[in-house]
């Protein structure tokens, strides 16, 4: 976990307990992919499927009477649960193609700085002006399907999370917590972000089913787009992800560790 307070990020290698987990729940995240109820998720011309909540996980993060999460990977985040539904995310081949409606900045920014995001924060309205709606303790990728490297890996960028802690820190000084919500922190958002391109390295982490990645709350992460040669399952990249909500709020969100 020193990896995780250092650099943002860590990474877990093959672990019995989660490649378990992933069998079980990649049949089940496939099935997410083409039920009706889903159907909304898909973006980018059928690309990339957001696939929020989208898999069947109970509280123990047991999916269709698969074994609960479990190894190395749960130990280190601490958490004892519940677990909520996991997101089911898919990246396919072509990602990211541009929807209607898009704007071209919009695109670019995807297709260029891997829409590269930090969770929890909502863009909102015609401006889509940020918002603090979610704060979450952690973020867990769980991969289930093997794929080449440059089929649109996890990116992260290492220490951005210091950068935004100091960021949202400097717009949120002497409010109440408890009304974080209401501040719009997207210019403060917008130019801690170039901060971060401009001084933090660049990571992809094209992990395979049995290895696990831990990223911090604050940390900038996106998805890379596909390379032309990658190659994957018939599902594409699928990865599910877990962001428990974190215990104590906004103020533990930009306080703890």
């Amino acid at each position: 976990m020193s990896d995780l307070a250092r650099l943002g990020w860590a990474r877990f290698p093959v672990d019995p307990a989660v490649r378990a987990w992933a069998e079980a729940a990649r049949r089940a995240a496939v099935a997410a992919l083409s039920a009706p109820r889903h159907a909304h998720w898909w973006r980018h011309r059928d690309t990339w499927f957001v696939g929020v909540d989208a898999l069947a996980s109970n509280a123990e993060g047991r999916v269709a009477g698969g074994p609960p999460l479990a190894g190395a990977v749960i130990e280190a985040t601490g958490w004892a649960g519940p677990w909520h539904r996991a997101q089911v995310s898919a990246v396919r081949p072509g990602y990211p193609k541009r929807d209607p409606g898009e704007s071209e900045s919009a695109h670019r920014y995807r297709a260029t700085r891997d829409a590269a995001h930090v969770d929890g924060l909502h863009a909102e309205g015609p401006a889509r002006r940020r918002h603090l709606r979610e704060p979450h303790a952690f973020i867990l990728g769980l991969p289930l399907t093997a794929a080449d490297p440059g089929a649109s890996p996890l990116v992260v960028w290492e220490g951005s999370h210091d950068l935004m802690r100091a960021a949202f820190r400097a717009a949120f000084a002497g409010l109440d917590p408890a009304r974080w919500s209401e501040v719009d922190v997207t210019d403060a958002y917008h130019e801690a972000r170039r901060d971060v391109f401009a001084s933090c390295k660049r990571i992809e982490m094209p992990v395979a089913p049995g290895e696990a990645v831990l990223l911090h709350r604050l940390a900038l992460h996106g998805v890379a787009p596909w390379a032309a040669v990658a190659r994957a399952a018939p599902e594409g990249r699928l990865v599910a992800y877990f962001r428990p909500l974190m215990p104590g709020g906004a103020e533990a969100w930009l306080s703890a560790p």
